[in-house]
């Protein structure tokens, strides 16, 4: 592919002058005075000052051959060692699921984290990325080409693919079609770890019935059924129920169930704990009922159920005496982490501390579903920043469930549901902010353009008739939305593969290109819980041949 680093050096000193794209592989300079006209002084000063502010392109280190092939090298050893495959039992399974966070997303990701850290980014690892096994997942739903995030939560949690927006259900269910939903209900991985006797859980940035986590436990044929206040009355006369009930009702014995969404377990206009004054945030419950009392109620005698809606209740909490843990923080999806407030609002590596810390009190292990759900939100909107800010604490979380438990006995699978048409390109140096400007103007409008960009979004902007000039806006800006090709209100999902992440016994299973439902079938094989489980009584004795086999020679002698 063609390279422009070589051409003429990123960095020169005295600053050279800013440069454009022409046709063929070349940079052709501006003068100052041009760049100024086209671009405003502020892109000017950004450009002038950056070869000041930035180290040099290449750490010294990295001038040496000999520092790439001794990290070869030890790649190498490392992969020779997973010949010995890790064919334990799972005592425990975490999924982590980052919603909307397609490759590019990872990868952008990578670098934010690194430059967060002082670092030149690209050279960085995330926590996913020092898992031994990857594969990629097919998203597509059984009628979309390009899947929403509830038909793919059905595989991914299900094991069965199913039609867009439908959770819970196999593809014989119609979108909002409340009477094509008997007899077509599909059980998770939640509830098959359940029912072999571990303890379970749901984490969360988004509300506790969106799609991701309702499809652990509900089966809706509109995944937008939050509570009975969002649904039509014939689906209510049919006897189809919203996903805060089946939330309370349908696995009543979910250890912890962590995130937001309270103004769905409340009744019908009744004022939330935290924005009392704030009408949006009000009870939605035509039923009129307390749901979160209801989840009390189901609780066996003896046992301690705890609610929190604080940061502060649930630090507070005294885990050892806890059986039952239902957190709800905000009234509808929490807060974007760049935006969160750290008083009242926990981090997902905060609840996810707190979430493994109570399922493992129970001796027979557990299954956590943990999502970083609001990357997706933040694609949405083409708020880069938000999601990619996102998809690093989801990273922090998991390097927190890393450091708490054991390979040996823990199987973790990190993925996502689908991904965005979300890059970022224009042949940026090394270190380049990765918010920032690509090295050179268009070659047809002659504008500056930031290094990220969407195939579609609100960002799509017209001034005077022209691309907007990105230099006349704060691009940095966390809710500054990127430029886009095509205007929507909202971004769409991309349809390519999604990367999968494993580390565990077992997770070798994951380890080419798969259809996105068969990861909760190989999670279960590994666990043995689910249908699955002819191997299990072999695999619980995996020592015996060998013990036997120093005797058996000495019969033979």
């Amino acid at each position: 592919m063609l390279s422009t680093h070589s051409q003429a050096p990123l960095h020169p000193s005295p600053p050279s002058p800013p440069r454009t794209w022409v046709s063929g592989p070349k940079f052709v300079p501006l003068s100052p005075i041009q760049h100024l006209r086209s671009t405003g002084m502020k892109a000017l000063l950004l450009l002038l000052l950056a070869p000041l502010c930035a180290p040099s392109l290449i750490p010294e280190r990295e001038k040496d051959p000999e520092f790439w092939r001794r990290q070869a090298q030890q790649t190498l050893r490392e992969a020779l060692r997973l010949q010995r495959l890790n064919q334990n039992v799972a005592k425990n399974l975490i999924l982590f699921l980052g919603d909307g966070m397609g490759v590019s997303t990872v990868t952008a990701a990578r670098i934010l984290k690194g430059q967060l850290q002082n670092r030149k980014g690209e050279e960085s690892l995330l926590e996913m990325e020092k898992f031994p096994y990857v594969a990629l997942a097919k998203t597509y739903n059984t009628n979309a080409q390009v899947p929403d995030s509830a038909g793919t939560a059905t595989a991914y949690l299900c094991g069965v693919k199913a039609n867009e927006g439908t959770v819970g259900v196999s593809a014989g269910v119609t979108r909002d079609r409340c009477n094509t939903t008997k007899g077509q209900e599909v059980t998770s991985i939640l509830r098959w770890a359940k029912d072999s006797g571990k303890a379970v859980g749901i984490v969360t940035t988004t509300r506790v019935t969106h799609a991701t986590p309702s499809a652990a436990y509900a089966h809706s044929a509109n995944r937008d059924w939050y509570s009975d206040g969002e649904m039509p009355p014939d689906a209510l006369e049919g006897g189809c129920k919203d996903i805060a009930r089946q939330l309370v009702e349908n696995i009543p014995d979910i250890e912890v169930i962590l995130g937001g969404g309270r103004k769905y377990m409340f009744p019908k206009n009744a004022s939330d704990v935290e924005y009392p004054h704030e009408d949006k945030h009000r009870g939605t419950r035509l039923d009129r009922r307390d749901l979160v009392q209801a989840w009390r109620d189901a609780k066996p005698r003896g046992k301690v159920a705890e609610y929190v809606w604080h940061r502060r209740e649930l630090l507070a909490l005294n885990l050892s005496r806890v059986d039952f843990l239902l957190g709800l923080f905000e009234p509808g999806d929490m807060v974007y982490e760049l935006d969160r407030n750290n008083e009242t609002d926990p981090s997902l590596t905060e609840m996810v501390a707190v979430a493994i810390r109570m399922l493992q009190k129970n001796p027979r292990g557990f299954f956590l579903l943990v999502e970083g759900g609001r990357i997706d939100h933040g694609h949405h909107e083409g708020k880069a920043k938000q999601a990619l800010h996102e998809a690093v604490e989801l990273d922090r979380a998991i390097g927190l469930a890393t450091r708490v438990t054991s390979p040996q006995d823990t199987l973790s699978v990190v993925t996502a549901d689908h991904s965005h048409v979300f890059t970022f390109g224009g042949y940026t140096p090394r270190g380049n902010p990765i918010f920032g400007l690509a090295p050179m103007q268009s070659d047809v409008d002659r504008k500056p353009f930031t290094s990220i960009l969407y195939g579609n979004g609100p960002g799509y902007k017209i001034v005077g008739g022209e691309r907007e000039n990105v230099s006349a806006v704060d691009f940095a800006h966390a809710d500054y939305q990127a430029q886009s090709a095509v205007p929507l209100r909202q971004e769409t999902h991309g349809g390519e593969d999604v990367a999968v992440f494993a580390r565990g016994p077992m997770a070798h299973l994951l380890h080419g290109v798969h259809e996105q439902n068969y990861i909760p079938h190989a999670m279960a094989y590994a666990a043995c819980i689910g249908a699955n489980r002819g191997h299990c009584n072999a695999a619980s004795r995996p020592a015996a041949p060998a013990l036997l086999l120093p005797f058996l020679l000495l019969l033979l002698r």
